[in-house]
Formats: structure tokens, C-alpha cells, sequence
């Protein structure tokens, strides 16, 4: 899961540096003429990629976008602290991060919208623990993916897809539901 932390320029005054001032090295994008966009990938934590859907008994549903929605709406007009990792995966920095003092992973993993990768977190086995018990609390409520079926991210990634998701129009605009639920 991909959190994009936006960096306004906005001061009046240019400001000097001070000693508990971070900086660390990562690809950035231009929003406008004072604003960047870092990516941070979320450590510990598979999520359904933007366009990956899972089915329940009413049928497909966007479960990519409903976690990138879920995401976006605990981010919305809140302030985050963000904790870096070592390492990077798919060229990115890895973070964890928290929003009013609640891990953000483990919030959308409990809301069934993404899956522990615990290999991920050896050096943070309490963070580990927590990652599982909030996945079994999320399967046993049936949350989110837990709902139906779906496909772990990572396969989804390599290809593997559910029966909805193959009988995608070749236009590519979305799958084919003459046929009705997967």
C-alpha cells in the first residue's frame, strides 16, 4: 500500500535548519511549484492492488479501491507520524505510520482490507503479533476481503485472478457482469 506524504513550502521566510530536523533519500514528484509527493510503502502489509476485485454473495466488488479509499479517508485533514524502515521494496521507502497515535496497518488490516506480511517484521515481532491477531479478528467478522473470496495481493500481482476479474471486457473497462457474480 502506497502512502503518498505531501511537503508544502509555505513559508513567508526562508527558515534555518535545525539539529532534530530529519532527512532521508527518496523519489519524489512535482504537484505544483511548491509541492512534492514522497511514496512510502506501509511495512508489514500486503493490500489489494488499485484495481484487484474480490467477490461476495452480492457479487464483484472494488477491493483495491475500497482500500485505497479506506486509506485516503484515516489520512483525510489528520496529521501522521511517519517511521521509517530500513530497506525499500518496489523502490520505495518503507514506513510505518500512525495516525492519532493508531498504527495505520494494522487499522487496514482489521478493517479487512489487507493482509500481515509478517516476514516483514522480524525485527518487530510485538508489531507481527498485533498484524495476525488484528487479520484473525477481521477474518472471523468476515471484514472487508473476509466477506467472499479473493486473491492474496501478492498472487493477484503475479497474475493469478478470480473468475470476475477474468472475464474482463477487451476494452478494458471493468468486467464483464452479464454473467453475474464470480
Amino acid at each position: 500500500m502506497l502512502l503518498p506524504l505531501f511537503l508544502i513550502g509555505c513559508c513567508s521566510q526562508p527558515t534555518q535548519g535545525t539539529a532534530d530536523q530529519a532527512s532521508f533519500a527518496a523519489a519524489a514528484r512535482a504537484i505544483d511549484g511548491d509541492t512534492l509527493s514522497v511514496d512510502f510503502r506501509l511495512l508489514g502489509l500486503d493490500a489489494p492492488e488499485k484495481r484487484q476485485l474480490c467477490a461476495n454473495d452480492q457479487g464483484w466488488w472494488p477491493c483495491g479501491k475500497a482500500a485505497q479509499d479506506y486509506l485516503a479517508r484515516a489520512l483525510r485533514d489528520q496529521e501522521v507520524r511517519i517511521t521509517l524502515a530500513s530497506g525499500r521494496t518496489y523502490r520505495r521507502r518503507v514506513a510505518t505510520v500512525e495516525v492519532s497515535g493508531v498504527d495505520l496497518g494494522e487499522r487496514l488490516i482489521a478493517a479487512g482490507l489487507a493482509v500481515p506480511a509478517v516476514q516483514y517484521l522480524k525485527s518487530d515481532p510485538d508489531r507481527a503479533t498485533r498484524y495476525q491477531r488484528a487479520f484473525a479478528t477481521a477474518k472471523k467478522a468476515e471484514a472487508g476481503m473476509h466477506a467472499g473470496r479473493w486473491i492474496e495481493p501478492a498472487k493477484w500481482r503475479r497474475g493469478e485472478r478470480l473468475s470476475c476479474e477474468a472475464r474482463v471486457s477487451r476494452r478494458g473497462k471493468g468486467p464483464d457482469t452479464r454473467t453475474g457474480p464470480a
